[in-house]
């Protein structure tokens, strides 16, 4: 079941949706090694790249190895936008992504993400924009709305701008990440556009991506909360489309290797300090619900370093 997003076919439907804080190089691997068709990079602004910033090369760089990636651009400038696209087109990315869902204030304030929803006017001029500066597939990824739905509305500029794909949250922003996600926005934007939609909202299993896919008819599926922690949900939704079965859970013994391999990863790319700080908050989620797990979470903030953090999670999973 492979999706193609204008020149780009991806082996399979199920995306690894862009998360900020989380979907950092390492995380994005063993996502691909799972079996994620395609994973996204943590949002980069285009301002950022425009005058230099020096956190945001990291965000910039992709690794071989977890090609086909999405690069996820935001911003409200047209002309900046388009311009920083076309700076960085020659890196490796497959597919370029555009931020209309970030819900989060300090961007919304600055009239990107989400806030560009109520500017249909401003949306068509960026994408118009930013179509036209590369060559490599646009898409974009939006929000049922900002208060009201405008999905469909916003969607059909996209298609009429020549974006390949559309990503659709079945939230608006008001709503953040609460209560539950519309799927019928994601159906009645499928049946507005003929461009590829993925769907994006409460994705949490295997069952959840194959229910969303035939409730909607959306081309594919974009798991974001739920592969916190929890990598393993890839292989997963793609074994449960081609077969029919979930493969087990993973033991002590495999869930113990994923979390030190992914620690390793951090510390290669980042350095001891920042891997065990970042290491926090993803082992509190790889460990939620196991036995001792909430003693172990009080300990995770003390970690210092490397050594430390190994002997934690060495001594979790013995018992």
């Amino acid at each position: 079941m492979k999706l193609a997003i204008g020149t780009v076919t991806l082996d399979n439907p199920v995306i690894l949706a862009p998360m900020a804080g989380v979907t950092d190089l390492p995380f994005r691997l063993l996502c691909r090694e799972q079996g994620a068709g395609m994973v996204c990079t943590e949002m980069v602004s285009a301002k950022a790249i425009f005058y230099g910033n020096k956190g945001t090369e990291a965000l910039l760089e992709i690794h071989p190895a977890e090609r086909p990636a999405s690069l996820q651009l935001f911003g409200s400038d047209p002309q900046i936008v388009s311009e920083m696209a076309k700076r960085i087109e020659e890196r490796p990315f497959s597919v370029l992504d555009f931020n209309m869902g970030c819900p989060v204030p300090k961007v919304v304030n600055n009239g990107e993400g989400s806030a560009l929803l109520r500017e249909p006017g401003r949306v068509e001029e960026i994408l118009k924009a930013l179509v036209k500066a590369v060559k490599k597939p646009v898409t974009v990824k939006i929000r049922k709305g900002f208060e009201a739905d405008n999905a469909v509305e916003i969607a059909r500029i996209a298609e009429a701008c020549g974006v390949a794909a559309v990503a659709v949250h079945g939230r608006t922003r008001a709503q953040y990440y609460s209560g539950r996600a519309d799927w019928d926005c994601i159906r009645r934007v499928k049946e507005a556009v003929k461009i590829p939609v993925i769907g994006n909202g409460d994705v949490d299993s295997a069952q959840a991506a194959v229910q969303m896919l035939s409730q909607t008819g959306c081309d594919g599926v974009m798991v974001g909360r739920a592969a916190q922690g929890n990598p393993w949900i890839f292989r997963e939704i793609v074994s449960f489309l081609e077969t029919g079965k979930v493969p087990p859970r993973p033991d002590s013994r495999e869930k113990r290797e994923m979390i030190l391999r992914h620690a390793r990863l951090q510390q290669e790319t980042k350095g001891e300090y920042t891997a065990v700080r970042e290491m926090r908050k993803h082992l509190a989620w790889y460990t939620a619900g196991m036995p001792h797990s909430a003693h172990f979470r009080q300990t995770i903030n003390t970690m210092e370093t490397m050594e430390e953090l190994r002997e934690g999670v060495e001594r979790i999973f013995a018992g």
